[in-house]
C-alpha cells in the first residue's frame, strides 16, 4: 500500500510559531543553566573561601574563556527567568490566547535582548 505521508521531513524546514519557538528554547536555555551549574559552585566556592579566593576570581572572571561563560550564563539564566515567568502565567490561564502568546512570546525575546545587553556591559564585555 502506497501513502502519501511525507518521508525525510527536514526539521529546519518547519515554520514554527514564535510561542513554541520560545518555549523550546526555554528547555535549552534550561539545559544550559544546569550545565552551568559547575561554573557557579567553583564561583562561589571560590569567592567565599578567602579575601585572596575572591580577587582569584575576579582575575578569572578577566579571562576570555570565564568571560564569554558568564556571559552564556547570564543568557541562559536571563532567558529561563523569563520564559519561567511567561510560562506560570500561562499555566495560571493567563495570556492563553493566540494573540496574548504571541505578544508574551515578543516581549520575552525584547526583555531577554535587553537585559542581556545590560548584562553583557555589567560583565565588562563591552565599554562605552
Amino acid at each position: 500500500m502506497q501513502t502519501k505521508r511525507p518521508r525525510n521531513i527536514n526539521p529546519l524546514s518547519i515554520q514554527l510559531p514564535i510561542g513554541a519557538l520560545v518555549s523550546i528554547t526555554h528547555r535549552l536555555s534550561g539545559i544550559l543553566v544546569f550545565l552551568l551549574i559547575p561554573f557557579f559552585l567553583w564561583a562561589l566556592q571560590l569567592s567565599l573561601i578567602s579575601p585572596e579566593g575572591f580577587n582569584s576570581l575576579k582575575d578569572h572572571l578577566q579571562l576570555p574563556f570565564y568571560k564569554v561563560t558568564a556571559m552564556l550564563a547570564a543568557a541562559g539564566l536571563i532567558f529561563h527567568l523569563l520564559a519561567g515567568f511567561r510560562h506560570i502565567l500561562m499555566d495560571l490561564h493567563i495570556g492563553e490566547s493566540k494573540t496574548a502568546g504571541r505578544i508574551s512570546a515578543k516581549l520575552v525575546i525584547s526583555l531577554s535582548l535587553l537585559l542581556l545587553i545590560f548584562a553583557v556591559y555589567w560583565l565588562g564585555g563591552v565599554t562605552l
